[in-house]
């Protein structure tokens, strides 16, 4: 599929990007540009990848069209990674968040139909399902432009792709609490009952491929996650540090924080299908050509929603999870 083709991705030298990056070069692409702001990161990542002559790093900013339109001349396919996807950060600066998240996007679409691209492939998250704060309405609004660019008289397809938390990416609680524990000998948790989807970055990018092989374009593809309460989780990292009298410090919901994530809501569980036994697939209210159609055959879920409350890991499975992660 990425053969001797042309790849694009927004937001390249991030947790995700690094390992799309690594797990693209093996199915020997022309090139593969890295777009992003950070210069000190495409540096570091430059090395990390000696210097790769299939490798392009180009700075700027999805904000900016025009940057945007450059760097997709000939390109193939993009995977739309580059947001602001702190919470707080979101809560704080939501006009930020809305240029960079929402208009940023429209960018990332006018680019792709101006080229004629083939695919792009927007990575949202489970907070864009009956958002609860600003980050997870931007990307809502995001999945939306996506959805709609399929109703364009154009031949590109758009896809969307809805995952939980990455275990170990930045910014990741993981690596918040490993820091924590070594230099606090504390970890500070928001509340005992929260619960989260996670998945290792490595595992992530495997679906990612396999919703851009499958997907025709108009669907949200939703991954299946395991799921965890960060308490546990919080206990498990304690454990692996070998480091004791570590105390676990209750801080209070955050403003737009949930006790529990949701991956799919209960209008959208009207609307979704059971794919395989790694995604769901939500069809968009609009109307697409061909996708209904497509989709005939696969059965409809049986569940009113798709939250991480349920089939939680013990303490046993998230440290395998964390393990086969390299994390700890």
């Amino acid at each position: 599929m990425f053969n001797n083709k042309i790849i694009l991705v927004t937001g390249g030298t991030g947790s995700w990007g690094h390992e799309l990056v690594r797990q693209l070069l093996p199915f020997k692409p022309k090139e593969i540009r890295i777009f992003s702001r950070n210069e000190s990161n495409q540096f570091a990542m430059k090395q990390e990848f000696n210097h790769n002559l299939k490798l392009r790093f180009i700075i700027g900013d999805i904000k900016e069209k025009k940057a945007l339109i450059d760097a997709s001349q000939h390109v193939d396919y993009i995977f739309h990674l580059a947001a602001l996807k702190h919470v707080p950060v979101c809560e704080e600066q939501p006009v930020e968040a809305l240029k960079t998240n929402v208009i940023g996007t429209q960018n990332v679409i006018d680019a792709a139909v101006y080229h004629r691209i083939k695919k792009v492939m927007y990575i949202s998250t489970d907070k864009a399902s009956d958002p609860s704060n600003f980050y997870g309405l931007s990307k809502a609004m995001g999945e939306k432009l996506i959805i709609h660019a399929n109703t364009l008289n154009t031949n590109t397809k758009f896809v969307c792709i809805r995952g939980g938390n990455v275990l170990g990416s930045n910014g990741s609680v993981v690596n918040v609490f490993k820091k924590q524990i070594q230099y606090n000998k504390k970890v500070g948790i928001t509340d005992l009952n929260m619960t989260r989807f996670f998945l290792n970055v490595e595992d992530a990018i495997k679906l990612v491929f396999k919703a851009t092989l499958e997907s025709i374009g108009g669907e949200i593809f939703v991954m299946k996650m395991p799921t965890c309460r960060i308490l546990d989780l919080a206990q498990v990292l304690i454990e692996a540090s070998n480091i004791k009298n570590v105390d676990i410090e209750i801080l209070g919901i955050r403003p737009g924080e949930k006790i529990h994530e949701m991956l799919l809501s209960e209008y959208e569980s009207t609307k979704t299908l059971i794919f395989d036994n790694d995604y769901f697939v939500i069809l968009p209210a609009i109307n697409i050509k061909g996708l209904k159609e497509h989709y005939s055959k696969y059965k409809s879920v049986k569940i009113i929603n798709y939250n991480s409350s349920t089939g939680l890991m013990n303490k046993e499975e998230i440290k395998d999870l964390l393990m086969k992660g390299r994390l700890i």
